[in-house]
């Protein structure tokens, strides 16, 4: 059985209620982050719970919780769970109104968190790499939708997912407006060049990935060189290596764009290496020490 919590109290997700008049549900005016745990504890959560909260202030709402309390009810959805892994999603509206635009009806934000069991991918998308789509459809642009805002107005990577698997794909990788890569639907984007690891800037309109950080952490660790720069699509076609990023995938390789080999086809040495330290790094980071963690101050790489 799957579970939800509405703002705080838990009942089976087929139970859970919101009402029609949340401007979550008539406008999407929400915000949400999708978390994984591991060993049944929260990944990251104080990562998770940052990059919440500035979703929620660029839509001009405050989270109405601390991240100790938002850990607690993850927590508390994850122990009336089934042995095994979670998926958990968090969605914050700015709450009830009456289906207008006159914000000042609207008391508090809702809060509602689902839970449901962690779904495996294949194996063959690890051990093979997955082929993934240059679509037609652009990133929103910053000026009209900010990436940057983990918005539950998913319309522009419904479309993109929707054309990928058009054309027998796994992921969709989305341009932005000026022509340079910008990410997956669900996902970011790294390529390895001449033994350097290069990955687009936050500046070309993605969203700041929890795991493409903690790449970005990892590849430093290991010495390997990183870049953030503007990308064209020739740059991946041409590059040795190329994998994806996510909190549910963690780091997938790239076998395919569209027709097109990526390297041998085969995932590297590079992609290879950051999926072993990923997978050491994950679950010693999680819970509440990594809460704790996160909320001190520390020289990491912005992404």
């Amino acid at each position: 059985m799957n579970f939800a919590s509405v703002n705080g109290i838990v009942v089976p997700a087929a139970d859970a209620r919101v009402s029609v008049l949340d401007n979550g549900f008539a406008f999407g005016d929400s915000v949400y982050e999708v978390m994984r745990t591991y060993g049944r504890s929260p990944f990251e959560p104080g990562r998770h719970f940052r990059r919440l909260r500035a979703s929620a202030a660029r839509l001009g709402f405050e989270i109405p919780h601390s991240d100790a309390e938002l850990l607690g009810q993850v927590e508390a959805l994850v122990a009336k769970s089934e042995p095994g892994e979670s998926y958990v999603r968090i969605v914050v509206s700015r709450g009830v109104g009456d289906c207008s635009y006159d914000f000042s009806r609207i008391e508090r934000p809702t809060v509602v968190m689902i839970q449901k069991p962690l779904a495996a991918y294949p194996a063959r998308h690890y051990e093979e790499g997955i082929r993934i789509a240059a679509v037609d459809v652009r990133r929103n642009h910053p000026r009209a939708l900010d990436p940057a805002i983990k918005s539950s107005n998913l319309l522009n990577n419904i479309l993109a997912v929707r054309e990928a698997q058009a054309r027998g794909c796994d992921e969709p990788l989305l341009l932005n407006q000026d022509g340079f890569l910008a990410e997956g639907a669900s996902t970011n984007l790294f390529i390895v060049w001449e033994g350097a690891l290069l990955t687009p800037p936050l500046s070309a309109g993605i969203l700041a990935g929890i795991t493409r950080e903690v790449v970005l952490e990892l590849a430093a660790s290991l010495g390997t060189p990183c870049h953030q720069k503007p990308l064209h699509l020739d740059a991946l076609l041409g590059a040795d290596e190329a994998f994806m990023t996510s909190t549910t995938r963690e780091i997938v390789p790239v076998h395919k764009v569209d027709d097109e080999l990526i390297g041998d086809g085969r995932p590297g040495p590079y992609t290879c290496q950051l999926m072993d330290a990923f997978h050491a790094y994950a679950p010693s980071h999680c819970g509440q020490a990594a809460l704790t963690a996160a909320a001190i101050p520390s020289a990491r790489t912005s992404g």
